[in-house]
């Protein structure tokens, strides 16, 4: 029923688009910082984050893991070899472990905590926090709830008014936790594919508000009937310039980026749309 019903709903959309005139976007999609611009910093640091909100970039993504005993910290890989002085997974290491632990550059290793104080008093800004728990060796499933019940905390504690903090994963278990936790939190599904009517339809199972999917052959039709839906739309990876010709040209709201500066650099000549309308 839920298939037919949202079939329905594109039907009609599809069917009122081919007798109107294709509609121009009224802004422009909101760079990511992916990672902090893991292109242009050192990923998932405060040198990286810290550069970009001083110079205006307002969206940003990281990734959210959990130490053996319950502290949450940003770290993308499995492991902390890529990245780090030390080897091995984060989930494996207490916090008090990783005092000493520094990027290959030398920067402090990053706790959760530290990065939202960072925006506690910066309104206006838009978050995405990653849950990587994929990985049911690291993340079992009797480990998802606490995981969750402290991320949901810890964001509620310190976002500050008028910002977007999205919870963001590939994995649908700790989505559906802080569905529970939150009916009116929003949240968005990630996958490794263009978006889709399947991909709509998962989204809409698990009660998500955002999609994330790869910028790669998604269509500007799929774009603008998942909006019609009241989704909002996050295309990724953005290596390069011609990656957010790509957003622009397919109505995206969001640009996950790893080169945010360049992005902004080459945004700001382009011609305002509406600058009535925030971004």
């Amino acid at each position: 029923m839920l298939r037919f019903a949202l079939v329905c709903q594109l039907l009609a959309g599809l069917a009122f688009a081919t007798n109107c005139s294709a509609e121009e976007p009224t802004q422009l999609p909101l760079i990511l910082a992916h990672r902090g611009g893991a292109y242009e910093f050192e990923e998932n640091t405060m040198e990286g984050f810290e550069a970009c909100y001083e110079r205006g970039i307002r969206g940003f993504e990281t990734d959210i893991r959990m130490t053996k005993d319950g502290v949450l910290v940003l770290l993308h890989d499995d492991s902390l070899d890529r990245t780090h002085n030390a080897s091995g997974p984060v989930e494996e290491r207490t916090a008090d472990e990783l005092k000493g632990v520094r990027t290959n550059k030398g920067q402090a290793f990053l706790l959760l905590e530290d990065y939202l104080k960072y925006f506690q008093n910066k309104p206006g800004v838009y978050l995405e926090l990653e849950m990587k728990t994929s990985n049911k060796n690291l993340y079992p499933d009797a480990r998802i709830a606490e995981y969750c019940d402290k991320l949901y905390a810890m964001a509620s504690k310190y976002k500050p008014a008028n910002s977007d903090y999205l919870f963001t994963s590939f994995d649908e278990r700790p989505l559906v936790v802080m569905r529970t936790l939150d009916a009116n939190w929003p949240i968005a599904i990630i996958a490794s594919q263009p978006l889709s009517l399947e991909f709509i339809e998962r989204a809409n199972r698990l009660h998500a508000t955002h999609i994330a999917c790869q910028i790669s052959g998604t269509s500007r039709k799929w774009v603008q009937e998942a909006q019609k839906l009241g989704y909002k739309i996050n295309g990724w990876p953005g290596h390069g310039v011609e990656d957010y010709h790509l957003a622009i040209g397919l109505g995206l709201d969001v640009a996950c980026t790893d080169i945010p500066l360049a992005i902004q650099r080459f945004k700001e000549k382009l011609p305002a749309r509406n600058p009535d309308t925030p971004e």
